[in-house]
């Protein structure tokens, strides 16, 4: 199955002002690469994969239509699969962009200290509200 051309054009327009941001045919799927470390995707088995902060794993699969991503039999904390159900709408798919986006910022994703915060994060940042916690999934 290829991945969804709709899902990945709704995923440059949340990403398109972010610096750095790359994409890359990975896994079957259309990946968007945040310095060069993979944030988001849209998965070649349909629905998106989101590169999440481990320790939010838990509340990240409490979450409807959200599972672990299986990979040659292997899950990995940190990494969500979500079912088109889960994505249907931009409200839906926007909190899991900014916890991907938000797990680089922290350093997530073997960025080194030297990379700043992404563009959007940083305006949260400056705002004084959160990137990273709470329950504004």
């Amino acid at each position: 199955m290829a991945y969804d051309e709709d899902l990945a054009n709704r995923l440059r327009e949340l990403l398109a002002e972010e610096d750095a941001v790359t994409e890359r045919k990975m896994f079957g799927g259309l990946a968007f690469l945040l310095h060069g470390n993979m944030s988001v995707s849209a998965s070649g088995r349909g629905g998106l994969l989101a590169r999440i902060d481990p320790a939010e794993t838990d509340a990240a699969l409490a979450r409807p239509h959200a599972s672990l991503m299986h990979m040659r039999g292997r899950t990995m904390e940190g990494w969500i699969r979500v079912a088109p159900e889960g994505i249907a709408t931009k409200r839906q798919l926007a909190p899991w962009v900014k916890r991907s986006l938000a797990y680089d910022a922290q350093g997530g994703g073997c960025l080194s200290a030297s990379h700043s915060l992404p563009r959007a994060s940083w305006k949260l940042h400056r705002a004084g509200l959160p990137c990273v916690g709470g329950s504004d999934w």
